[in-house]
């Protein structure tokens, strides 16, 4: 991604984009998403937020599709409490590596956020 200005199609807005902001973002999101605790959850909202960025859960989405093997990107999930729909499957491996961690889900498919959720964003 060069420099320029980038629409957003969502928002409507105009951001000024420089060369690495992109993967500077990603980065920041790895370094955040490596501090969730084993049997904890957050939203891509969340991280999106803490990081100062507070509409760009899709951009974490974005950023944890393509994450090194190191970040436990199965900690991450949607603002229902769900685990998100994605093209490439996935749904089974994350809902397993969170069971395996303790995380329960209702027959619905929810995580308790409030007992499951990470508190220190």
């Amino acid at each position: 991604m060069g420099g320029g200005i980038m629409s957003s199609r969502v928002t409507g807005t105009r951001v000024r984009r420089g060369p690495g902001d992109r993967s500077s973002f990603f980065a920041r999101v790895y370094e955040l998403v490596r501090r969730i605790p084993r049997g904890r959850v957050t939203s891509y909202g969340a991280i999106a937020r803490a990081l100062g960025v507070p509409r760009g859960a899709r951009t974490v989405g974005w950023a944890l599709s393509a994450c090194p093997g190191d970040v436990p990107w199965h900690r991450v999930v949607n603002a229902q409490g769900k685990i998100s729909w994605r093209p490439t499957g996935g749904y089974v491996r994350q809902r397993t590596l969170l069971q395996r961690e303790g995380v329960r889900f209702s027959r619905a498919g929810r995580i308790d956020v409030e007992r499951f959720g990470w508190k220190a964003l």
